[in-house]
């Protein structure tokens, strides 16, 4: 596995990872994703020997206070390997010590994300997108 700081990813490959991953996004609308790409801060790429996308990170942060990870998707056949955690641990490195990192969990990832650090909150709240 090889990972890529700030990768120039195709949208048709993130929709076609985040369909097998099993995240929920807007695969539907490839403008959309190429729009959340194009306005995010901080991706990680993880590739296959091959050079195949087989998982990204894709965060915003201010590098100084807070870093919210809002896509961390791995292809199925590469979940359980390390992969995710490969991931957040290059985000953690990339945005320092001074910097938290927040997540909204999917219901089927709430075990997950105690196992790679992270502690559950219960001081938060949200407003929901329209679409």
């Amino acid at each position: 596995m090889r990972l890529v700081d700030d990768p120039v990813l195709e949208p048709d490959d993130v929709i076609a990872l985040y369909r097998d991953s099993g995240i929920v996004r807007p695969v539907d609308d490839r403008e959309r994703i190429a729009r959340m790409f194009a306005h995010a801060n901080l991706v990680v790429a993880a590739h296959d020997d091959d050079g195949a996308l087989i998982g990204v990170a894709r965060a915003l942060t201010d590098f100084s206070y807070c870093c919210y990870l809002s896509d961390l998707a791995v292809a199925k056949r590469h979940q359980r390997h390390g992969v995710g955690r490969a991931l957040i641990d290059r985000v953690r490195a990339r945005i320092g010590d001074e910097c938290m990192l927040l997540l909204l969990s999917a219901k089927d990832a709430m075990d997950y994300y105690p196992k790679v650090g992270f502690a559950k909150v219960e001081n938060g709240f949200i407003i929901k997108r329209a679409r």
